[in-house]
């Protein structure tokens, strides 16, 4: 039974896929080796970049014009900056490789031969050359997990297939792809030996182009689902496909996961006579971030990278400026796939990783937070959100400076300690849906509540919470005037049926008495509870 795939290359006959070449230019990929070019494929992990790279090695050899051979250079990864250690982990590969997909079985020998008679720093372009001599077929070769490496073992690679490259394709591969989750430009290596930093578009001067690999499409998550349906006869209901669609942004671990999850893990789920409705998509997105899955979980780890910080913690902080953030830095937030920039914002990839954003900057937090959901439910079932507020206003009111203290991204310490405090109540029955971004100057948020703990359409109440952050230079005044148009916005926009501003006052000699307040605003006809702390 095929099914959807979250760990490792996808197979045709085990899982749901989208072919890996219609995802990409296969022409422009084609040309570029028929060019005799050597260029880098780049995307963040579990994008499918390795099946890509197979399913390109099978068409290439299948089209007999050329020999091309897949390796993954990762095992090398524990030699560090240890170039002799290094380079017989990648000719080992190389030899294995060359004797599965090609069924040359020549190249361990050469691999021993050379490293018996040379440095290891040489060994690699060495043996490449004497194999491209023993076959008038020209060599095209695959290099995935290259920014696995680091320091020397990865500049001797680079700066050996750059000398190389004078004597391809009678000598040397014809082609070279360089894959990983950055663009080799990017890499800024430590050389031991040159007691250095040297960049990786310095050790690699021959790249001729950088390709990316992309997200699904929407048509794609579509046709990724409808083969479920095929095999199965279980549907996927409209608004869940749309759901799917929604919560992911394409990201392609993130749509098979989701699916996986409500298909296969939940029990509901198997029952084939159900279709899969929206409801059980969220099910499935709330199961995956609480298990703390290794995807969502590796890339939380990247949260702690002052790099990271530096592009996450402005729009976490309701600024309107950058703190310290480079150019680098959001380029390497983008590789990760944990921003995008796009229509002059930059932004959170997906709704999926803007909830684990907040949720892993105040796991360890929420612990020490002692409310329950039960403590704010009124007699119909319903979220008292009013009551909520109030306590919560409270309860910043005592510990917000030891929070702030204790916080890794301290400019955004308040608004987390909200999102913390949410996480900890609403959650525990009902969602938080939440839109930030670069210079937005704001925080969305949108709870979710299932009336009576029922779930479905019809049933959910929508409560709106605009968070905006008063630092020096502006008036209260102003800061509510634009907060007010702000929430009542969103409020129409999501159907909420109540409204709330919540202002964090920052500016200093602010006492606690001007700060905290409670008001009864208006936005025209739309009614807005003000919140001062």
């Amino acid at each position: 039974m095929r099914h959807f795939n979250t760990e490792g290359p996808v197979v045709k006959e085990d899982h749901y896929l989208i072919p890996p070449l219609d995802r990409v230019d296969l022409e422009e990929i084609l040309r570029l080796i028929e060019w005799k070019k050597y260029f880098v494929l780049h995307a963040p992990r579990q994008t499918g970049k390795t099946s890509m790279l197979l399913a390109l090695a099978d068409h290439l050899n299948a089209s007999g014009n050329c020999r091309c051979v897949y390796i993954n250079v990762e095992e090398a990864q524990v030699a560090r900056a240890d170039v002799a250690m290094a380079m017989p982990t990648v000719l080992a590969e190389l030899a294995f490789q060359a004797d599965r997909m090609l069924g040359d079985a020549s190249v361990e020998a050469l691999v021993h031969e050379v490293l018996a008679r040379r440095p290891a720093a040489t060994a690699l372009k060495a043996v490449l050359m004497r194999w491209c001599a023993t076959d008038p077929k020209p060599l095209v070769l695959l290099i995935d997990e290259i920014d696995s490496l680091v320091g020397d073992s990865l500049v001797s690679i680079l700066r050996q297939l750059r000398s190389g490259h004078l004597v391809r394709p009678r000598e040397f591969p014809q082609s070279v792809i360089l894959c990983g989750v950055r663009d080799v430009r990017d890499y800024r290596i430590f050389s031991a030996q040159d007691e250095n930093y040297t960049s990786g578009g310095s050790a690699f001067n021959v790249k001729a182009e950088s390709l990316r690999l992309g997200d699904f499409t929407e048509a794609e998550v579509h046709a990724l689902l409808v083969q479920h349906t095929r095999d199965t006869g279980q549907a996927f209901e409209p608004r869940a496909v749309q759901r799917i669609w929604d919560l992911t942004c394409g990201q392609p671990w993130l749509v098979n996961a989701l699916a996986q999850q409500a298909c296969f893990k939940d029990r509901s789920g198997r029952d084939r006579s159900r279709s899969i409705s929206d409801a059980a998509i969220d099910e499935a997105k709330e199961t995956l971030i609480l298990k703390r899955v290794t995807h969502l979980d590796q890339l939380a780890a990247k949260l702690r990278e002052d790099r990271v910080r530096r592009v996450v913690e402005p729009m976490l902080a309701d600024t309107r400026a950058p703190l310290a953030c480079s150019e680098d830095d959001l380029e390497y937030a983008c590789d990760l796939g944990l921003v995008l920039r796009g229509d002059g914002e930059v932004r959170i990839a997906n709704p999926i990783y803007r909830e684990v954003v907040p949720r892993q900057l105040t796991y360890v937090a929420q612990g020490s937070i002692a409310r329950r959901a039960a403590s704010f439910i009124d007699m119909a079932g319903g979220l008292d959100v009013p009551r909520l507020m109030a306590d919560f206003q409270s309860y910043f009111r005592q510990h917000s400076e030891a929070w702030g203290m204790g916080a890794a991204y301290k400019e955004a310490s308040t608004q987390l300690l909200l999102h913390a405090y949410l996480d900890k109540v609403v959650n525990g029955g009902g969602r938080i849906e939440r839109e930030y971004a670069m210079g937005r100057g704001r925080t969305d948020l949108l709870l979710l509540w299932p009336r009576g703990g029922r779930w479905g359409r019809g049933e959910v109440s929508r409560h709106v919470i605009e968070c905006k952050a008063l630092r020096a230079g502006r008036g209260l005044d102003a800061t509510v005037r634009q907060g007010l148009r702000q929430t009542a916005w969103y409020m129409d926009r999501c159907g909420a049926e109540s409204g709330h501003l919540v202002v964090f006052d920052l500016r200093p000699g602010k006492t606690w008495e001007e700060r905290v307040f409670r008001r009864e605003e208006r936005c025209g006809e739309t009614p807005v509870t003000v919140w001062g702390m």
